[in-house]
């Protein structure tokens, strides 16, 4: 069984080809820019604008699953585009499919938690496309699994624990939010979690979050504190007080995913050791 990892040099395909690979898979991955470093992995350059191309790397690595770990922003045509034809190609070819998406897709207007039976109200261009992706996966490849998680940390390699490092050594500008929710979850955690989904044969949507939810300035502290920095110099404000768009409290609910899984998603201040 081979295992195709769309976005394999971003931080959650670099996970996940590193667990397939230690569970005995053939891994492939795909790569925009540069490619990664896993050893034994084939590399295949791929823009999920270039329908031809994706056609051709399906066809030469012939995977038995697929996991589109890719992220293009607020870029449409990668971002909400990209999955459509990625579902066709995997649909027609019987190829099993697993589609990351995001809590980007939700308002946080809702006043509690977001579970899997929520529909998608996002606030912006980045939650539409990952919305409109979302349609398209499940309309296209309905034997798909759409998997929405929230913040991705890791020990040290995230961009979140990269930005809380720069804004306590001055070297970055900005803050963190205290009115800003999330469930960050651990990259090892995730990465397990949507191995399992996809090696099984579950379909639709489901939410693969930490178990806690935090607001940014609080991930921000937790992360200061394990990696032995001053908490206080950690810079902070409202989102509410600046004008950036964005949603404000989005809890993925993900205990009726957790139910369905053997892999355990820890809370945030589990991981991040104070739990």
């Amino acid at each position: 069984m081979t295992v195709l990892i769309i976005g394999g040099s971003g931080f959650l395909g670099a996970e996940l080809l590193r667990r397939a690979t230690s569970a005995g898979r053939s891994t492939a991955a795909t790569f925009n820019s540069l490619p990664g470093e896993a050893p034994g992995t084939s590399w295949h350059h791929l823009d999920l604008q270039d329908l031809a191309r994706l056609e051709e790397v399906l066809d030469v690595v012939c995977p038995s699953v697929v996991i589109n770990a890719s992220t293009g922003g607020s870029d449409w045509s990668v971002t909400a585009d990209g999955p459509g034809r990625l579902a066709q190609g995997t649909a027609r070819r019987g190829i099993r499919l697993a589609h990351i998406s995001s809590d980007a897709v939700f308002s946080g207007n809702r006043g509690s938690s977001y579970d899997e039976t929520v529909f998608p109200d996002p606030v912006t261009p980045y939650g539409a496309a990952k919305a409109a992706a979302e349609t398209a996966v499940r309309l296209l490849h309905p034997a798909a699994v759409v998997a929405r998680t929230s913040l991705i940390l890791g020990d040290g390699g995230s961009a979140h624990e990269r930005m809380v490092h720069e804004l306590a050594a001055g070297t970055r500008t900005g803050a963190l939010f205290t009115d800003d929710v999330r469930c960050p979850v651990h990259v090892c955690d995730l990465a397990a979690a949507v191995l399992e989904l996809a090696m099984s044969e579950e379909a639709g949507v489901f939410h693969l979050a930490g178990c806690e939810a935090v607001t940014r300035y609080e991930l921000g502290v937790l992360i200061a504190r394990r990696d032995g920095l001053d908490p206080s110099l950690l810079p902070a404000c409202r989102r509410a007080d600046t004008g950036v768009p964005g949603a404000l409290d989005v809890r993925l609910d993900s205990r009726a995913t957790q139910q369905r899984l053997s892999t355990r998603l820890r809370g945030a201040r589990e991981f991040l050791g104070e739990g």
